[in-house]
C-alpha cells in the first residue's frame, strides 16, 4: 500500500504539484496574517505592554547568553576593552570640567549684555531709537497704510494709558509662558513675581568644586525684605567607581536654597486652617488653628535636604528630580533667551520641533502604506 502511495505521488502531474504549493503558500500567508493581527492586538493591550516593559527592565544590565558562550581567552580580551572604556569615561569627565571652565569664561562676556537687558526691563536705561530698530521678517512686513493705521492706534493707546516704565511683568510673563514654570505658579505668587527684576547665573570659581547659583533679584516690596533669593546646585563630573559605565556628563548632586525673610502675614508658603475637635469624654467641641505648608513657587527655595547617606524617600526623590530639571532649564534656556520666552518665539520653536516629528511619523506611515500597495500579495481591507 505504501508503494502504491509513493507511485501516486511520483506520477502526480506537475501542474497538480503547483496547485498544492500554491495552496500551502496561501495557508502560510493566512497564518502569518493571523499572527500579525494577534501581535497587533497584544501590543495594544496596556497590561501586556506593562508586563513586557517590566520584563525588559529586568534584563537591563544582565549579561547576555552570547557573552557567557564566549571562550575564556575572548572574555579576557573583552575585559581589557572594558578597562579602556573606564579610562574613556575619566577623559570624558575631564572634558566636561573644561566645558564648565568655558562656560565660566563666556558667562563673563554675556553678563554686560544681560545687565543691559535688566536695566531696560526695570527702566534704569531707555534704549535709543537705533537700539530699538528691528528688521522684520518678510512675512511680518506691513504695507505703508497698515503701518500708519497701527501707529495711530498705538498713539491713541498711549494717550489713554499712563506711560509704563521699562517692561512691566517681564519675568512673570516669561514664567507664565513656559509650562515647566507655570505649573509651579499659584495665583498668590503672581503679585510677588511682578517685583522680580532679573535672574542671574553665577558659576563656581576656578579650582572650586563644580556648581552654579541662580540669583533672583527683586525690587523692594511688601512681601519680604530680601533683595536677592538664591538657589545653588552642586555638581559632580567624575565616574562612579562602582558603576563607571553609567557616566553621562556632570550630574547634580544636591542643592541648597535660602531663607526668605517674609513680612508679617505675607508668607505664601504657609496657610492657616481651622479644624474642629471633639472631646472624647465631655463631648465639647473646640476650634483649633493650624499652620500647614501651602503650594507656592517660593517652595523652590526650600528643597529637601539630601542626607549624607544619599538615601531619600520616594516623595523627596521626585521633588529633587523635578527641582534639578527646573534649575537646569532656567540656567540653560531661560536666562540666555529670556526675551524669546517673553514674546513666545522660543515656545513656537519648540512647537515647530514637535510638528516636524509628527510630519516625519506621517511620512513613515505613508511609506509603509505604499510598500503594502506594491506588495503583490497585499490585500486591502474592505
Amino acid at each position: 500500500m505504501a508503494d502504491l502511495d509513493n507511485k501516486d505521488q511520483t506520477e502526480m502531474d506537475p501542474a497538480d504539484m503547483e496547485d498544492v504549493e500554491e495552496v500551502e503558500e496561501e495557508e502560510t500567508g493566512e497564518d502569518n496574517s493571523k499572527a500579525r493581527q494577534l501581535t497587533m492586538q497584544m501590543m495594544q493591550n496596556p497590561q501586556i505592554l506593562a508586563a513586557l516593559q517590566e520584563r525588559l527592565d529586568g534584563l537591563v544590565g544582565s549579561p547576555s547568553g552570547y557573552m557567557e558562550s564566549l571562550p575564556k581567552v575572548v572574555k579576557r580580551r573583552v575585559n581589557a576593552l572594558k578597562n579602556l572604556q573606564v579610562k574613556c569615561a575619566h577623559i570624558e569627565a575631564k572634558f566636561y570640567e573644561e566645558v564648565h571652565e568655558l562656560e565660566r569664561k563666556y558667562a563673563a562676556l554675556y553678563q554686560p549684555l544681560f545687565d543691559k537687558r535688566s536695566d531696560i526691563v526695570r527702566a534704569a536705561y531707555e534704549p535709543t531709537d537705533e537700539e530699538c530698530e528691528w528688521k522684520q521678517d518678510e512675512e511680518e512686513e506691513l504695507t505703508e497704510e497698515m503701518k500708519e493705521k497701527a501707529k495711530v492706534e498705538e498713539e491713541k493707546k498711549d494717550e489713554e494709558k499712563e506711560d509704563p516704565k521699562g517692561i512691566p511683568e517681564f519675568w512673570l510673563t516669561v514664567f507664565k509662558n513656559v509650562d515647566l514654570l507655570s505649573e509651579m505658579l499659584q495665583e498668590h505668587d503672581e503679585p510677588i513675581l511682578k517685583h522680580l527684576q532679573d535672574i542671574k547665573v553665577k558659576f563656581s570659581d576656578a579650582g572650586q568644586p563644580m556648581s552654579f547659583t541662580l540669583e533672583f533679584h527683586f525690587e523692594p516690596n511688601d512681601f519680604f525684605t530680601n533683595t536677592v533669593l538664591t538657589k545653588t546646585y552642586k555638581m559632580r563630573s567624575e565616574p562612579d567607581e562602582s558603576d563607571p559605565f553609567s557616566f553621562d556628563g556632570p550630574e547634580i548632586m544636591g542643592c541648597t536654597g535660602c531663607t526668605i525673610d517674609w513680612s508679617k502675614g505675607k508668607n505664601v508658603t504657609l496657610k492657616t486652617i481651622k479644624k474642629k475637635q471633639k472631646h472624647k469624654g465631655r463631648g465639647t467641641v473646640r476650634t483649633v488653628t493650624k499652620t500647614v505648608p501651602n503650594d507656592s513657587f517660593f517652595n523652590f527655595f526650600s528643597p529637601p535636604e539630601v542626607p549624607e547617606s544619599g538615601e531619600l524617600d520616594e516623595d523627596s526623590e521626585a521633588v529633587l528630580a523635578a527641582d534639578f530639571e527646573i534649575g537646569h532649564f532656567i540656567r540653560e534656556r531661560i536666562v540666555p533667551r529670556a526675551v524669546l520666552y517673553f514674546t513666545g518665539e522660543a515656545i513656537e520653536d519648540d512647537d515647530d520641533d514637535y510638528d516636524e516629528e509628527g510630519e516625519e511619523a506621517d511620512d513613515e506611515e505613508g511609506e509603509e502604506e505604499a510598500d503594502e500597495e506594491n506588495d503583490p500579495d497585499y490585500e486591502p481591507k474592505v
